[in-house]
This record gives structure tokens, sequence and C-alpha cells, in this order.
């Protein structure tokens, strides 16, 4: 049986961006069913303890410039420091993974780009109109029905899968972005990738809570 991994994460993340391709290869190589679920960070935070980047202690802002500079260089992929559009509202572009998904769309493409567009391009994923761009681009078609997809990713379904997503991310013991749950075991970070990859080629059973 294939071995399922719920793949809690925001498009605003740095951190999930850094990791995503890394995760998706991981998926791929080891024939893992993944479970995308999209989640609004403030609202684990807010139950998990968590501080949104302008509340923390300026010590941990500074080892974030750190960080980010030493994962740019790992993973290879391009990284603005101070992106233009950083911090935007990601709730929009987040809910759209959750429309493609509910379309029967592979949601890996669009994921990416809204990566790039924020991390890389200066593009603000906030902006209806970038979101446009970018579905059409998602299949290098100017008449990509991206009207429909966006109208529901407003909708209220889009609305409850994202508000449950992130019930079940407190739930599951998510408490940022990435977070890669296997079995109820969480990996979080994308630092945490080689731990998650050694889990799985070893077929061991997940750690427990004490």
């Amino acid at each position: 049986m294939r071995e399922k991994i719920d793949y809690y994460f925001s498009l605003i993340s740095p951190w999930a961006y850094l990791g995503h391709a890394t995760f998706m290869e991981l998926a791929a190589t080891n024939g893992l069913d993944v479970t995308f679920k999209p989640i609004f960070l403030q609202s684990v935070f807010d139950e998990t303890g968590g501080l949104v980047l302008a509340k923390r202690h300026p010590a941990r802002q500074n080892y974030r410039w750190f960080e980010l500079q030493r994962w740019r260089d790992k993973r290879a992929l391009p990284l603005t420091l101070k992106p233009r559009y950083f911090p935007c509202d990601p709730r929009l572009a987040d809910k759209t993974v959750i429309a493609l998904i509910t379309a029967g769309h592979d949601p890996d493409a669009f994921i990416r780009a809204a990566f790039s567009a924020v991390w890389s391009e200066d593009r603000n994923i906030a902006d209806p109109a970038v979101l446009a761009e970018m579905l059409a681009e998602m299949l290098d078609r100017a008449d990509y029905p991206s009207a429909p997809i966006l109208a529901a990713a407003a909708g209220p379904d889009a609305e409850a899968i994202y508000a449950r997503n992130a019930e079940e991310a407190i739930a599951a013991n998510v408490i940022g972005s990435p977070c890669y749950v296997r079995r109820g075991e969480v990996f979080w970070g994308q630092d945490r990738l080689d731990l998650l990859a050694d889990a799985i080629t070893s077929g061991r059973a997940p750690f427990s809570i004490p």
C-alpha cells in the first residue's frame, strides 16, 4: 500500500518554497500519496503559540536572515531576501490550490509558480489578476479557464476546506509551514526532509508522544 503524507503549508512561506521541489522529488521517488493541505498560518499560530515574523524577537528575526541564505545556497534556488510583496495576504492563493484540487487538477505547477512569484519574481499573489496569469501559465494557455477556479477559491466551499485544514493541522500538532505528517509523526520544516526520507525508506514505525 502506498504511503500517505499530509503536507501542510502556506504559499507565503519561504521555507515551504525552499523545500517544495525536494519534497515532491522525495514523494515521486518513493511513490508517496501527498495530500496537499494549505493552511492560514495565523490560525495555527494563534492556537499553538507561534508568532508572525514582525512580532518575533529581533534575535530570531536576524537568525532567519542567515538561514534563508544558507538554504538558498543549499537548495540552489533563487530567493529574494526582501521581496516587494512580502508579507501579503496569502489566503486567496492558498485557496486557489484547494479549488484546483477540487476541480480535479494536480496543483503542483501552480504551487511552484506561486512560490516563485513571491520569492524570485516580485509578483503579488494577493492580486487576483496575478493568480489568473499564473493559472493560465500553468498549462501554457492564454485561454485556460482561470475565472471559474478563482471564483471557486473565493467561495464558501474552499473557505470551509481551508478552515478545516487549519483545524486538522492543530489537531495533528502542526506548528508551522511546511509540516509533513507521516502516520501521525510530524516533521516541521524543510530542513527535516532528510529525516522524513529516512523514516520512509527504513519503513520504521512512526515515533509517538510518550
